[in-house]
């Protein structure tokens, strides 16, 4: 049988061929007419534009299907069954089921304790392996995998504590290339006369107490740290001849700092190099309680002793725990960090000071300082209870305080704004008179006292209580604090404010120092000096 279909459709032709019928050897004809039916192009391309644009998805999810186990079907039923709902925009929902189920057996994991005898893999491998070999229950399995969870959360915080611990050793030590640099210039001191010269020269005497000049102080050890700080005062200075230095340093140090110095002047800056055995005021009946600060055994126990004994570390967190590091600096219980304290008394003759800490550098001209208004306090300095970062700039004094001692709750408030020191513009006629430096050693003596029960970060919380009432805020772009601890420091704040604070374990000259920092302090090393480049400096 056939079939013609004219051109037209309009009409078919179903014609049989054989040998029956009518003798002639043709076959049957028969011709059947159809209605005309117009079909036009349009509906004709968009009918293929909807095949063309739904055939893609058929067949991606015939491949999902298959993908599935839909190969394993033996009949078109089965494949209807299974993308019938995909193409109708429902999905099973066994997985989801599934995943109910196991957030309800974690949920009742939680409350639950981990078996002290279970033994649990030491690696992720090692866990896909013993779920392959053994038919563990989902709830063993949740087990297993919270205890896993507590051991590495245990091991990570074990560590961290670790790296705090080595990390404030490394700040307490020395470096080789510092302690190098002081032996070699205490032996200069001994063999060259040169560096034995008068500091400053006899007719520049009449300066050291002239208040037209710009008088800073800075009371260090570190004969590095100093020679940054003088280097980068006198280089920003818009008139570096109205600057006098006055550096102090113990007696240990002091024919090594007065050696750097005597051979690396800064003219026309004058600088001052005295030790505290060459102040006569500096006596035992004037700093009694700093005596026994420094000679208390439990004083340097905690200073010096063992800082993990004892700590409950499973209630401490990390940042808790570098705090209580930082605090116990062996630097606290050093004459030289209060001696900021005794001022007035150290410079009977001067009128102004600024006072610097040996881990600053100076970016810009201070001396427009000296023109700030002070209205009659004593203490100009930078508040660091508000400001951009909110780590840096968010001290108040239950910061530095102890409130749950009784003494302290009904002395302080802890709500108010603490502020920094590292650089301050002291009025020293205004601070002789009042009674700073007595109400500095009561609070000493109290928090001796009570076991060091009243505060335990250094110089900075007695000075709180001693200047209350007599600090006058300055604006916080004079002194940029964090730089030894904050490591996401802003890099164009550090580089519009006047004075960089590197406050905190990370110094610019230890190994630990943060290396994007770094740059803003070593551009103010002289790496020209021969005792710089022969004890390898930061190299």
């Amino acid at each position: 049988m056939q079939l013609h279909f004219s051109p037209s459709m309009r009409s078919i032709t179903i014609s049989s061929s054989g040998s029956g019928g009518n003798g002639n050897g043709g076959g049957d004809l028969m011709k059947i007419k159809v209605a005309a039916r117009h079909i036009s192009y349009r509906t004709l391309f968009h009918t293929i534009l909807i095949l063309a644009f739904l055939l893609p998805f058929v067949f991606i999810l015939t491949a999902l299907v298959t993908l599935e186990g839909v190969n394993k079907c033996s009949s078109i039923d089965c494949l209807g069954r299974r993308l019938g709902p995909r193409l109708l925009g429902r999905t099973d929902d066994s997985g989801q089921r599934l995943v109910k189920d196991f957030v309800k057996i974690l949920n009742q994991v939680n409350s639950e304790k981990v078996p002290d005898g279970l033994k649990l893999p030491d690696s992720f491998n090692q866990l896909v392996s013993e779920m392959k070999n053994n038919k563990y229950s989902s709830k063993e399995f949740a087990l297993i995998m919270k205890g896993m969870m507590e051991r590495f959360e245990r091991e990570i915080r074990e560590s961290k504590f670790s790296e705090l611990m080595n990390k404030h050793f490394a700040a307490s030590a020395i470096p080789k290339g510092i302690h190098c640099l002081s032996l070699r210039l205490t032996d200069e001191y001994s063999s060259n006369a040169h560096a034995r010269r008068q500091l400053p020269s006899p007719e520049l005497l009449p300066l050291l107490s002239d208040n037209s000049y710009h008088h800073f102080v800075l009371s260090t050890d570190n004969i590095l740290a100093a020679s940054v700080v003088v280097a980068s005062a006198v280089q920003s200075s818009v008139n570096p001849g109205k600057i006098v230095f006055h550096v102090i340093t113990d007696k240990k140090t002091y024919a090594g700092m007065h050696s750097w110095f005597a051979l690396h002047p800064l003219p026309p800056a004058i600088v001052e190099v005295k030790g505290v055995h060459q102040f006569d005021w500096l006596t035992r009946e004037n700093v009694p309680v700093l005596e026994a600060v420094e000679s208390h055994y439990g004083i340097r126990n905690y200073y010096h002793g063992n800082h993990i004994a004892g700590a409950n570390l499973s209630d401490t967190t990390p940042r808790t725990f570098a705090s209580k590091l930082q605090a116990r600096s062996p630097k606290y219980i050093s004459l030289l960090n209060h001696l900021r304290i005794y001022l007035p008394e150290l410079f009977p003759n001067l009128d102004k000071v600024v006072f610097l800490d040996d881990d600053v550098v100076i970016q810009r001209d201070l001396s427009p300082l000296w023109e700030i208004d002070l209205d009659g306090k004593v203490n100009g300095a930078v508040e660091t209870c508000k400001g951009e970062d909110e780590w840096v700039m968010s001290k108040r004094f239950r910061n530095y305080f102890n409130f749950s001692h009784p003494l302290i709750a009904n002395n302080l408030n802890p709500d108010e704004c603490a502020w920094a020191y590292g650089m301050n513009i002291f009025d020293l006629r205004a601070w002789r008179k009042t009674n700073i430096r007595d109400a500095y050693h009561a609070w000493l003596k109290e928090n001796l006292k009570s076991n060091l029960t009243l505060w335990k970060l250094g110089t900075l919380p007695p000075a709180l209580i001693a200047f209350r009432g007599h600090v006058h805020p300055i604006e916080p772009s004079w002194h940029m604090l964090g730089l030894g601890y904050q490591n996401k420091t802003n890099i164009e704040n550090v580089k519009k404010a006047a004075v960089i604070h590197y406050n905190g374990q990370s110094k610019p000259w230890l190994e630990i120092g943060f290396e994007h920092l770094r740059p803003f302090w070593t551009k103010y090393v002289n790496y020209s000096s021969d005792f710089i480049r022969n004890c390898h400096i930061l190299e």
